[in-house]
């Protein structure tokens, strides 16, 4: 069984980018919920969402690719390119042919599917792009990273709604730890920004009208988001042998389903996903120094989440610090959880925390030890990345300093 190393990582988000952009902005506590841009929200109860600011595709793609690619294809590749190069990984012929590419995707060409469906159902038209269905289908992002890089071994998208780029790592992990794959990109994108996803978001009254205050008493919904976020894994010795920067060891990786109710969350699932990464990483609870929590800011999800850590942890979890990063790039759905994994990777690496921004005060209800606004210097052994989807689909990923 090989250990497995993280030793690049790429992001573009609302508050990055780049990975260096993006650590930036974990670091101040710089938000990126802002009013939306991309669609016309005068029919929305919310007007702000997470979104990547004056995108252009034509900054990285030429006219032929983009004429293939939905946004969030696009996303999943740019962060690819960017885990790649900070890497510093040849990829061997060797590594091509068994080379895996594992991602997670919630809802995938939404934005392609919106404005088609739009020409057929509001404009009468009656024909779509020829494209549609492969710039829509949810392993887009996948495919497109496999022939962009060469990569002919393991490929495939999972979607399971906010668990989908953790469940996705999880797998990518195990492959690597097996010896299925010499090495894998991993993680997930999401565009989400289209007036037809918003307003059945809307429907659902979980989205923030202002902003995102996760485990506040003041908060009042999520925010979503956008972007991508991919890892490079590799055996640990492999790794050490080429002389690569390693980020942290991902050691674990939890699943478990609530088994209970499509919308509302269980605190026996997230805690049977967090019991289970650390066994399979081997990690004793009392050296956790750090969580990065789901923390949608919901009023269900943010106690039930406290809950289950208290569960798992006990008197310990007065000594590990949390924080929700959604608060500052919002709810990416399929790519929130590998956002998260970066996020978490960058501060154990670098020995500082980043913090749940616009934080006010904490419910008196929830009893953790809440990062509040501004970033903590901390070096801690092991850390968390917790992902608690609707369907009660929950996903736990263990990383451990190296």
């Amino acid at each position: 069984m090989n250990r497995v190393a993280i030793t690049g990582v790429g992001v573009i988000s609302a508050i990055g980018r780049n990975v260096p952009e993006f650590w930036d902005s974990l670091c101040e506590g710089r938000s990126g919920i802002a009013p939306l841009q991309t669609v016309d929200t005068s029919t929305l109860r919310f007007k702000n969402g997470a979104e990547v600011r004056n995108y252009q595709s034509s900054d990285y793609f030429d006219e032929k690719q983009s004429q293939v690619y939905d946004r969030f294809s696009e996303f999943a590749v740019i962060a690819a390119r960017e885990a790649v190069r900070d890497a510093a990984i040849d990829l061997t012929p060797e590594l091509k042919t068994g080379g895996a590419v594992v991602t997670g995707a919630c809802v995938g060409g939404q934005t392609s599917e919106d404005k088609e469906f739009e020409g057929l159902y509001r404009h009468n038209r009656t024909r779509c792009h020829p494209l549609t269905i492969p710039r829509i289908m949810g392993n887009a992002g996948a495919s497109h990273i496999s022939m962009e890089m060469g990569l002919q071994g393991p490929g495939f998208t999972l979607s399971t709604a906010c668990s989908s780029a953790a469940h996705a790592i999880g797998l990518a992990f195990w492959l690597i730890r097996s010896g299925g794959a010499p090495v894998a990109i991993t993680g997930g994108s999401e565009a989400p920004f289209s007036l037809g996803l918003l307003k059945a978001w809307e429907a659902m009254r979980v989205v923030s009208p202002t902003t995102c205050r996760p485990f506040c008493k003041d908060r009042n919904g999520m925010i979503l988001g956008e972007g991508g976020a991919m890892l490079i894994l590799e055996p640990l010795e492999a790794a050490r042998a080429r002389g690569a920067r390693i980020y942290a060891e991902l050691c674990g990786f939890g699943m478990s389903s609530d088994a209970g109710h499509i919308t509302h969350p269980s605190t026996e699932g997230p805690a049977l996903a967090m019991k289970r990464a650390l066994a399979d990483g081997n990690v004793d609870p009392a050296c956790v120094g750090y969580i990065n929590a789901h923390g949608t800011g919901t009023d269900v999800n943010d106690p039930t989440e406290a809950g289950a850590i208290r569960e798992i942890f006990g008197d310990h979890t007065e000594n590990i610090a949390v924080s929700s990063t959604k608060s500052m790039h919002g709810h990416g759905l399929g790519v929130a959880a590998a956002l998260e994994a970066v996020a978490t990777i960058l501060g154990m690496h670098y020995g500082i925390l980043p913090p749940t921004a616009n934080f006010t005060e904490l419910d008196p209800a929830i009893h953790l030890n809440i990062i509040a606004n501004q970033s903590r210097p901390a070096e801690v052994e092991c850390a968390l990345s917790n992902s608690f989807a609707f369907g009660g689909l929950n996903a736990a990923l263990a990383f451990r300093r190296v």
